[in-house]
């Protein structure tokens, strides 16, 4: 196995206060008879569970940070937001806030986005797992709104968008489409509406004040290019990445 994993570093999200990855698929990390090869780092897949636990421990041991000072979700593509102080595994939860030093929130992904959030100012951040039905149901709004009940100022929060899905690849059905504003359904350029999942969350964030200089979007897609996980392209076979932000 390498001895290194290969990260996306957003650049809004890396400083003194707050730091932030986002994992590739890492496909020259295996394990001998992996049913997924790769970093995959969802408990949620068809791979074994010691696996899975083996490679988030890894990451851990990469990026710094104890057991028990990071937080996961059980996600249901919901609205659930958790205001953590402590690590763990929260059920049923798709978004975190936290204003405790030393604590890391993760947000597991194949095609939605992991949106990654901090007021470095203010020492808040935030994080949200942002497929389709939890875009639509206001996922990342509600998930700043936390933060701001925290203390965090909309001025000076900066969002790291993931790669996920693009408005290429992201055919949907009509019952999908008409969960969107109009500007953000293609029904001109394919023979099916396309949504534009990165536009639709860059939408949000500025309509709850975040600055557009202090939003990062990450333009890969997860279909496309094979240096991520893809639910869609891989169905049972796809493992998930993980973005990640701790506040130091």
């Amino acid at each position: 196995m390498s001895s290194r994993i290969n990260f996306i570093k957003p650049e809004l999200l890396n400083g003194e206060v707050i730091s932030s990855w986002f994992t590739l698929r890492n496909q020259e990390a295996v394990h001998p008879g992996l049913d997924i090869p790769g970093l995959n780092l969802g408990l949620n897949t068809s791979e074994k569970a010691s696996i899975v636990l083996s490679n988030r421990q890894r990451l851990l041991q990469e990026i710094g940070t104890d057991q028990e000072r990071i937080v996961y979700g059980v996600q249901v593509h919901q609205t659930e937001i958790e205001e953590v102080t402590q690590g763990g595994i929260y059920e049923g939860t798709d978004g975190f806030v936290t204003k405790n030093s030393g604590l890391t929130l993760a947000i597991q992904v194949a095609d939605c986005a992991a949106v990654l959030m901090g007021d470095a100012k203010n020492k808040v951040i935030g994080a949200a797992h942002a497929g389709w039905r939890g875009a639509v149901a206001d996922i990342v709004p509600k998930t700043i709104q936390r933060m701001e009940k925290l203390g965090a100022d909309a001025r000076h929060i900066k969002v790291f968008v993931s790669p996920c899905i693009s408005l290429h690849n992201f055919e949907v059905g009509e019952e999908v489409a008409v969960e969107f504003p109009e500007q953000f359904v293609d029904r001109t350029n394919y023979a099916k509406p396309h949504v534009d999942l990165k536009a639709f969350i860059r939408y949000q964030l500025l309509n709850e004040g975040i600055e557009s200089n202090h939003i990062e979007v990450n333009d890969s897609c997860t279909i496309a290019d094979e240096n991520f996980y893809s639910y869609r392209r891989q169905k049972d076979k796809s493992g998930r990445m993980m973005g990640i932000i701790k506040l130091n």
